[in-house]
This record gives structure tokens, C-alpha cells and sequence, in this order.
């Protein structure tokens, strides 16, 4: 065999071997989260993951090809420097993809994608918070032993068989013909179907059909498929879409005059408490644990909807859902793009633009981070305050100021608040506490054993105080209250039960509200506050085509909720959840109008992305 075909030839096998390598290594570092797997279930794995595996060697072996041809003209020095170069970049870019992926996977639930470098590069304090020192230690320690290790494998086999210039015809066709060929895995077929996510998947287990696909491939594949969104997700023609979504939207025309209103006052002071990573399973009026007890008195107290859902995953897609009525995306975050966010409605900016509303947001974090801050700027607020206006004595915490100071904080503002100023306030409060790494100032002695718990025990604890100090006060009597977390719920995990993952609580009272206490079945999302807010204060809502008002029944009752790779919408009469990086086949299809919700779920999606390219 010629010693440019052996070269080739190699180098895809090298790199082929590593990414199969990587799965059973992957699985075995996440063994736990498998559940009940058999022997059959690694080489399955495998398997499945091998025409991914191949297309990325192919992507990786492009290089030397054209290197090994050049090789087959010169004997030139500079063709031997860049490919111990290319070597050793390949080396470092597959060990930090293959590291980082095994370290947040465990956080994410799903291989890595571009999300978190945008992250990381908003905010490297707030994306590094999650990690301890020692993680982070382990890490990099991991990093250059296996980018050694990978560099040494490639120079001593591939990279040390030398290519000398000839002149022998067959020796360059085959050559050039095998570096063409590479064509053939990088693309996945010689068919009309192109390598995507979904030739990983193959299994009911999801965990296997993630262990399946290589992270590289995810990678690339998440930042190439991102801004060309009006060809996502197109399910329907253009007119049968629209005229679809015509049928989801709010119903304001034919609310009926029979439903009271929410409100005593016109235009009280809102405040919406967005809480970090909370759901329903830490109440106990919702079924979950008596964790969040304080919460659960509060919800007593009030209205507590017990059919509500998060939009999303992850907090950059729930403040657009919370504050401007758009749903959160699968694979993006419309947080990402600045000139976007501009053209999104705002229930900040229309309680300003409509009801001379003044605003401020209280986050204990890094503003910057995901774009937080150019978002909440164009959504309409007045005033920020976030981490850095606070003494560096109190920022204590990993992701910043700990949630009962950002607590007393807000607290302090509003009871020194002049008594004779009319001007209705809108304020937000952003917690953070209740997040990896779950250190907090406080000490509950039924979660001694567990941090996660002993965190949301101590976030209950700073909003019963913030709480009972409002409603003690004059402020209450006009005081309208929101809570609700910003995305779905980190405890319990519940990987393999997506829609209960979502299911978290929206609580609305305060001394402005009309309504006797009361638990309401109604199925909504995070997107309809908006319009539930709105329609209390009498202002028109159109503009949040997304948003219902969830007193009205005459509105469609449903929730829509995404995170990556997965779609579902539910309601009364059943569930329907897609999974997305499979060719939108169902995870979940359950009650007697499961067909009809999957096909609402794929309305939603086509209508987001159509009007995301447009934004």
C-alpha cells in the first residue's frame, strides 16, 4: 500500500477509534442516569452513534488529505510543521469538547451545543458559578492529559508515516479519489437526507439516544443551524399555519361579562418574584414535597394555578416568555441577538407606554449575563440593579448577592418610597440562590444531608419574610404580587418525565386582588402573564399574539413548552411532546387528543421561528 493511502487511511481510523472510544466512556461516567441498561445496550450505543462518528472523522481527515497531496509534490519542511499543527489543534479541540460535554451534561441534560459558550463568553463569573474548585481543577487537569494523550496517538501512528513526492499515476488518483470520497460520511448519505441529530436515535431511553451522538457533531450542527430560522421547523404552508395559530390565540373580543374582575384597584404596584429552578414538586398543595412550605402558605392566600408550565429550560429563554410574552426556542435563545430583542413586545414597556408605570428589576447577579441587560434596557426598565450595586462584603454567594439580601434590598427601596407618590411602580425580583452550586446562608435541619433541598428551603425562607413585611405594610392594600420560577425545575430532576420537569406553580396575589382564595385548574404557560396582567389593568394585549388571558374561559387552554431537542404542548385532554432532533417523531402521545396537540405543538413552533426571522 502506498504510503499516502496508508496516511489517509489512518488518520480517519484514528479519529474514527477515538469517538467510538468516547461512548462507552461517556456512559460509564453517566452509568447512574441510564437507567436499567443491558450489555446489548453499549454496542447498540455505538452502533448508532458510528455514521455520526464517521461523519466527523471525515470532517477531521479533510485536512491531512490535502496535506498528504500536497506532500505528494513537495517534500517541503513547512507541510511537515502545519500538520504536527493541525495535530495538536485537533487534539486540544476534541479533548475541551469531549471534557466540557461530560461536565455539563450531568447540569443540561443534553450534549453540548453553543448554549454554553454564550454563556461563558456573556458572563464567564455567572457561567463558572455552577463549578466548584475542584471540578474545575479536575477539569483542566483531564484537559491537557488527554490532549497529550490524543496528540502523542495521532503524530506516533498517522503522523509519523512520511509521504515522499512521486510520480506514479495511480498513487494520485487513489490519493485524490479517497480524499474526495470523504465526501461520502461528512454528508451521511449519497441520498437526499444529510447527516443531522436524528440518525442518532433509536431508543425510547433517551439517556442512550444522547450517548449516541458524538459532541463534536452537536456542536457544529448547533452553531450552522441557528439564524437561518424561517427554514426551521416548516410543518404546513404558510396560510394553513396561520390560519392554525388564528384558532390558539387569546379571545379578548368574546371575554364574558360574567367573569370578575381580578383587581380592586385600577393601577396597583406589580411585583413579579421570579424564582430560580423552582417547580411544583417542592409544594405540597401541588403534590410535591413540603420543601417550599412558606411558598405553599403563600399560594393559600391567593390564586394558584395548578395546570401552569415553564416555557423553557433555561433562564435566558424564560424572561422573554415571562416579560414579553414569547415563547422560549429549542435550539436558540432569542436572548442572543440584541437588534431581535428590540422588536419583541414588553409588558414592562407597555405598563409604561399605557399606564405611566415606573420600573426596576433586582437581580444579585452578573446583568450582563446572557444579554440580561440589553434585553431588560429594551424592555423598558428604568433602573437596574444588580450585583455590582451592591458592597463586594455582600457578594458572598457564587452567583453573586444571596437572595435575602436582594430581598432586604428591594424591601428597603419600597418602604422608603415617598407615601404621597401616586405613580404606580412595577418592580422585578430575580433570585439566583437555589442554583448549582446550592451554597446558601442558611441551615435547614431536614435537608442537613441535602445542599439542593437546604437551598430552595432557604429561598422560601427570604420570600416569607419579603412578603410578610409587604403585607404589613400601607403597600399591600395596592399591591398586586406574581411569582412564578424562570424555567423548569432542577429538583427533582425528572429526566424521562418532560412535561412534569415543566410543571411549576404561578401564584398571584397581594391586598389589590378581588379574587377569594382559590386554586384554579386552567392550563397555561408562562407566556400568558403577560396578557393576564394586562387584561386586570384593562389595556389592550394584541401586541403579545403568544399570551392569553388565563381568567377568560373562552380562550384556547393549553400550555407550550420547549427545551433542546424536545417540544410539547398539553391541556385537559391530553399531552403531545416531539422530539426535534428526531425528525419531530412523539416522545409523548397521551389522551384522546394527543394527534391533534402534536399538530398545535408544530403550529407553535413553525409561527415562533417565522416570526423570530422576521424580528
Amino acid at each position: 500500500m502506498s504510503k499516502a493511502i496508508l496516511k489517509l487511511v489512518l488518520y480517519y481510523c484514528i479519529y474514527l477509534l477515538i469517538f467510538i472510544i468516547s461512548k462507552p466512556v461517556f456512559m460509564a461516567v453517566y452509568h447512574g442516569l441510564m437507567g436499567d441498561i443491558s450489555a446489548s445496550d453499549w454496542f447498540d450505543v455505538i452502533v448508532h452513534g458510528l455514521p455520526m462518528d464517521r461523519s466527523v472523522a471525515g470532517y477531521f481527515t479533510v485536512i491531512p488529505a490535502f496535506l498528504t497531496i500536497a506532500a505528494l509534490c513537495s517534500d517541503s519542511k513547512i507541510i511537515r510543521i502545519i500538520e504536527r499543527v493541525y495535530i495538536a489543534l485537533t487534539a486540544i479541540i476534541i479533548s475541551l469538547v469531549f471534557i466540557a460535554d461530560i461536565a455539563l451534561y450531568g447540569y443540561w441534560n443534553f450534549r453540548l451545543d453553543t448554549t454554553p459558550f454564550f454563556y461563558f463568553f456573556s458572563s464567564p463569573s455567572s457561567a463558572m458559578a455552577s463549578v466548584t474548585t475542584w471540578t474545575l481543577i479536575a477539569g483542566i487537569a483531564a484537559f491537557i492529559l488527554l490532549s497529550l494523550a490524543l496528540y502523542l496517538l495521532i503524530i506516533k501512528t498517522a503522523g509519523a508515516v512520511k509521504v515522499n513526492p512521486t510520480r506514479k499515476p495511480l498513487t494520485w488518483i487513489v490519493t485524490i479519489l479517497l480524499t474526495a470520497a470523504l465526501f461520502i460520511p461528512i454528508r451521511g448519505s449519497v441520498t437526499v437526507s444529510t447527516m443531522n441529530l436524528s440518525r442518532s436515535y433509536y431508543s425510547a431511553n433517551q439517556r442512550l439516544n444522547h450517548a449516541a451522538i458524538n459532541p463534536l457533531f452537536s456542536l457544529m450542527y448547533s452553531a450552522t443551524h441557528q439564524t437561518d430560522f424561517a427554514s426551521q421547523f416548516r410543518f404546513f404552508t404558510e396560510q394553513e399555519c396561520s390560519q392554525s395559530f388564528e384558532t390558539l390565540k387569546d379571545c379578548s373580543e368574546v371575554k364574558p361579562d360574567s367573569i370578575p374582575a381580578l383587581l380592586k384597584v385600577s393601577r396597583p404596584d406589580i411585583y413579579i418574584i421570579i424564582l430560580e429552578s423552582f417547580s411544583n414538586h417542592l409544594m405540597p398543595s401541588l403534590g410535591g414535597e413540603d420543601i417550599a412550605s412558606s411558598l405553599d402558605s403563600i399560594a393559600s392566600k391567593g390564586i394558584l394555578f395548578s395546570n401552569f408550565y415553564a416555557s423553557g429550560a433555561r433562564t435566558d429563554r424564560a424572561l422573554p416568555a415571562i416579560l414579553s410574552a414569547f415563547p422560549a426556542q429549542p435550539n436558540t435563545s432569542l436572548m442572543k441577538y440584541a437588534r431581535k430583542i428590540e422588536h419583541v413586545p414588553s409588558l414592562p414597556r407597555t405598563l409604561k407606554n399605557e399606564a405611566g408605570y415606573e420600573m426596576t428589576y433586582y437581580y444579585g447577579g452578573d446583568i450582563n449575563f446572557t444579554n440580561m441587560l440589553a434585553y431588560l434596557i429594551s424592555a423598558g426598565f428604568d433602573r437596574v440593579v444588580a450585583d455590582k450595586d451592591f458592597p463586594i462584603s455582600q457578594r458572598t454567594g457564587k452567583w453573586g448577592v444571596h437572595d435575602h439580601i436582594l430581598f432586604e434590598r428591594a424591601w428597603a427601596e419600597i418602604n422608603n418610597s415617598a407615601e404621597n407618590d401616586s405613580t404606580p411602580k412595577l418592580r422585578v425580583i430575580q433570585t439566583s440562590s437555589s442554583h448549582e452550586p446550592f451554597e446558601v446562608p442558611y441551615s435547614d435541619p431536614r435537608f442537613a444531608d441535602n445542599p439542593r433541598k437546604n437551598a430552595f428551603a432557604y429561598t422560601d425562607h427570604s420570600i416569607r419574610s419579603f412578603i410578610d413585611s409587604l403585607a404589613s405594610s400601607p403597600n399591600w392594600d395596592k399591591s398586586l404580587v406574581v411569582i412564578t420560577p424562570d424555567h423548569f425545575g432542577v429538583y427533582p430532576e425528572l429526566f424521562d418525565n418532560t412535561v412534569a420537569r415543566h410543571q411549576v406553580p404561578l401564584i398571584i396575589t397581594g391586598g389589590a386582588v378581588a379574587y377569594e382564595p382559590t386554586i384554579m385548574p386552567v392550563y397555561g404557560d408562562q407566556t400568558d402573564i403577560a396578557a393576564t396582567v394586562l387584561s386586570a389593568l384593562n389595556i389592550d394585549h394584541s401586541d403579545f399574539v403568544y399570551s392569553r388571558d388565563l381568567f377568560n374561559p373562552a380562550n384556547p387552554q393549553f400550555a407550550f413548552f420547549s427545551e433542546p431537542g424536545i417540544a410539547g404542548v398539553t391541556s385537559a385532554n391530553g399531552t403531545a411532546v416531539l422530539s426535534l432532533d428526531n425528525n419531530n417523531r412523539p416522545l409523548v402521545l397521551e389522551g384522546e387528543e394527543a394527534d391533534s396537540l402534536a399538530d398545535i405543538c408544530k403550529v407553535m413552533l413553525q409561527t415562533i421561528y417565522t416570526n423570530l426571522s422576521k424580528l
